[in-house]
This record gives structure tokens, sequence and C-alpha cells, in this order.
């Protein structure tokens, strides 16, 4: 029987085969062993063949070839990563610019990680009635950024509804990641565009203006106006495992397409002479931000290969 991933909470799994039918799920002890980076052998977006038993448990005996995937670094084990959800058409990533605020290392963290696995990504800027002038310059400043480089962005509200029948019609008939800092109002946006979700919303708190974790594993649903939903934990941080520091710039589009005015071919655009990079970073022509994150990038990406 065939069927798909559409919850993991560790050891067990729900599957959902092509005729809708629910089944809980475990793997194989073989499947452990396997692609041991990972630290999950299975994750929610895979296509897999199993098996039902006389209790009616299902057991996974195969995992098909996934046409993608996205990672973060696994919590406690600095040289494995943990894929949060696999075969997505496009990714979602909900900014805030307040209460919480996303910042640019998260946001190129995120970018990075779904160009290195061919994702492609719309910026949605939630809570925009809650914005007064100052901070919607700062959505636009953060809106050019983004679309310069060939981003989609999208602006929208879940108090008086702005644009969420356009973020339902980019949603509709394909397999999303709907991803984001805790607190930047994922749950509450996937309860307006699916009311009978009903999931758990939590206020951010005070103190620190962080959100409250509501989401503790990545979960798979159904939209009523078609097509699916992959709902991420609230990730803190994307783990740049798997990528060599000379293939970072690859994924930042406006340094790779710079790349090759550079004098060397090996440019790292450090400090090298006649660097087309850091002459276009002097131009304004890449963002002082952007540029940065890849300087900070480069030196995790380094200092993890020395562990």
């Amino acid at each position: 029987m065939k069927g798909r991933v559409i919850k993991s909470t560790g050891s067990w799994y729900l599957l959902q085969n092509e005729e809708g039918e629910i089944f809980k799920a475990r793997i194989r002890g073989k499947f452990r062993l396997d692609n041991i980076q990972h630290t999950n052998p299975v994750a929610v977006g895979d296509f897999v063949d199993f098996e039902v038993d006389k209790d009616g448990l299902a057991l996974i005996q195969k995992i098909h070839e996934r046409k993608n995937y996205i990672i973060r670094r696994s919590v406690n084990l600095s040289k494995k990563s943990h894929i949060i959800a696999s075969n997505i058409d496009k990714a979602f990533l909900v900014v805030t610019m307040d209460n919480p605020k996303t910042s640019f290392g998260f946001i190129d963290r995120f970018l990075v990680t779904a160009e290195a696995y061919h994702i492609p990504v719309i910026l949605v800027f939630n809570k925009m009635d809650a914005y007064d002038e100052e901070l919607i310059q700062e959505v636009n400043y953060y809106k050019s950024i983004y679309e310069k480089i060939g981003y989609e962005t999208l602006e929208v509200s879940t108090i008086n509804g702005f644009n969420i029948e356009k973020l339902k019609s980019k949603l509709s008939g394909i397999t999303s990641l709907i991803s984001g800092h805790s607190g930047v109002g994922k749950s509450t946006l996937m309860n307006v565009l699916h009311p009978g979700l009903d999931l758990k919303t939590a206020v951010v708190s005070d103190f620190n203006q962080k959100g409250q974790h509501t989401t503790t594993f990545a979960e798979m649903y159904e939209w009523p106006f078609g097509g699916f939903s992959i709902d991420t934990p609230g990730i803190k941080e994307f783990g740049l495992v798997e990528m060599q520091k000379e293939e970072i710039q690859h994924y930042f589009p406006e340094i790779f397409n710079k790349k090759s005015e550079c004098r060397f071919d090996n440019c790292l655009h450090l400090n090298e002479p006649k660097c087309a990079v850091i002459a276009a970073v002097e131009n304004e022509e890449i963002a002082p931000s952007r540029y940065e994150n890849y300087l900070i990038f480069l030196e995790e990406v380094q200092e993890a290969s020395n562990i």
C-alpha cells in the first residue's frame, strides 16, 4: 500500500493512503541505520510503501526518493541534521517586524537552506494591521532587498483579512511548507485559512517579545481549497549542514550572479583583489545585510568542518 507521512512524533508516524484513510505507523528497524547523518529516517511529506498488520498498525517498508527536503541542525548532535519536511513545492516564510521581529539573519538562513534544496520561497509579511508608519517603512525596506534578488513577497493580516484570498490562491493545489519564528502568527494564519483546524495559538511574551512554541512536531494539513501545507515547529535556527564553504555563495543569487566578474575563479569575496562582489556591496548593488550574513555563514561552515 502507498501513502504519505502527514505527522511525525519521533518514533510514531501518521500516514494517509491514496484513499484518504489514516494509519498509525512505525518503521522497520533497518531504516534506523540508513542515512545516519539525519536523526530522523522518515519525515513529514515522505511518500512510503507500507503494510498493515492484524491490529491495524502500519509498518513502513520503503521510503521513496525525495524530490527535495529542508533541514535544520540537530539540537543535541552538532554533526547531524534533522529533516523538517520533504517533497515541498513551495515554502512560505512568515515574517513580522515587531512582537517578535524577524531578523535578516533568520530570513537569509532560511533562504540559503531553501536554495540549496531547490525550494522556491515566498516571504509573507504578517500582522500588517498592527504596524505604524515607521514599521511599514521597515516592511518596504525588507521587501526592496528581497524583491530585487527575485523573491516574491506578500503582505497579509489575519485581523482584517488583508490579502488572505491571495495567499489562498498561492497555496492552492500544491504541497507547501509554512515556517517562521515562534510568535509570528503561523497558527493563527492557518486557522484563518482553514477554520476547522483549530490549531493552538499563544500570545507573545511581554517580557522578551518572543513567541511561545505552539507547534511541537511538523504536521501536514489538507486545505479545503485544495493542496496540502506542512506546519513546522517554531524554529530558532536552521543549520547550514551538508554544505562546503565554497558553495555558500551559490545560494545567494545576487552574489552568484557577480561571481563570474571576479578576477579569481575561486574567489570567496573576503578580501581578494578585484572582487566584483565586494565592489557591488560598496556600490549598494548588494545589500550590506546580505553580504554580512554571507560572511557569517561562511565562517560558521568553516568552523563546523573543523569540529
